[in-house]
């Protein structure tokens, strides 16, 4: 098996249903090598919205790429420009960083990235505010209690994927033939101060507790954008809190 150790990012953009080509191509020209898409659905605080009393969950798009620590910056920075990130409600993006790929053997030994190249930076590079990606595979079905259950305990919303998995709860079969059961995975971006609470609420909430129900874990993001308003709220309550 063929791995690569040197240091490599996984951005991750969420935008609505129809921008995730511009995003890949976009990144593509900033020097990725693609990307992958992800169909989801999920809700923020400028997105409820409803339909004769009945709510709207919009279509998401889910975009994994892998770059090379040296064009990170370069990639994210033309991916927010792209689509747009700066302004609330069109999305947001996040950088998690990798220990060891494989399945890149091209990769392997050749750095044929430009490192001359100005990179642009970020509006988000210099946040002060420190960010955890929490991971909920669930039961299909129950994504809503897991948004619900991280919307009350203090984060913003929430991306639903759906796919399927089996675990050693769940070895079920019809006429022998082995059923894999279809998931949800939701995908919440949370202050790092918030997460071990925002956990904590999903856990008792969806019943993660009990055995077949489902898991959550938590990846440490190193940078997001499209999280302006966040940091503006709590820049605005801040200086609230000294006025009084």
């Amino acid at each position: 098996m063929n791995t690569v150790n040197k240091a490599h990012k996984l951005i991750v953009t969420i935008v609505k249903k129809g921008q995730a080509k511009k995003v890949v191509k976009v990144s593509k020209r900033a020097g990725a090598e693609g990307g992958t898409i992800i169909l989801g659905r999920g809700t923020g605080v400028h997105e409820n919205k409803s339909f004769l009393g009945i709510p709207i969950i919009p279509e998401k798009e889910i975009i994994l790429t892998l770059v090379g620590s040296d064009i990170s910056n370069r990639v994210l920075s033309a991916i927010e420009e792209e689509a747009n990130l700066c302004c609330p409600g069109t999305g947001l993006a996040m950088v998690i960083n990798t220990k060891t790929i494989t399945g890149i053997a091209h990769l392997l030994g050749i750095n044929t990235y430009i490192n001359e190249w100005t990179e642009v930076k970020s509006c988000m590079e210099n946040q002060a505010v420190l960010y955890d990606l929490i991971v909920s595979i669930v039961n299909k079905g129950d994504a809503d209690e897991v948004v619900e259950a991280s919307k009350k305990s203090g984060a913003e919303g929430g991306t639903i994927i759906s796919g399927r998995g089996t675990g050693i709860h769940e070895q079920a079969k019809l006429f022998n033939i082995p059923i894999e059961p279809e998931k949800d995975i939701v995908l919440t971006l949370i202050d790092r101060e918030k997460t071990a609470h925002v956990l904590k609420k999903i856990d008792e909430d969806a019943g993660l507790n009990q055995p077949g129900k489902g898991i959550a874990f938590v990846l440490e993001v190193e940078k997001t954008i499209g999280i302006n308003h966040i940091l503006n709220r709590m820049v605005n309550e801040k200086f609230s809190d000294n006025d009084a």
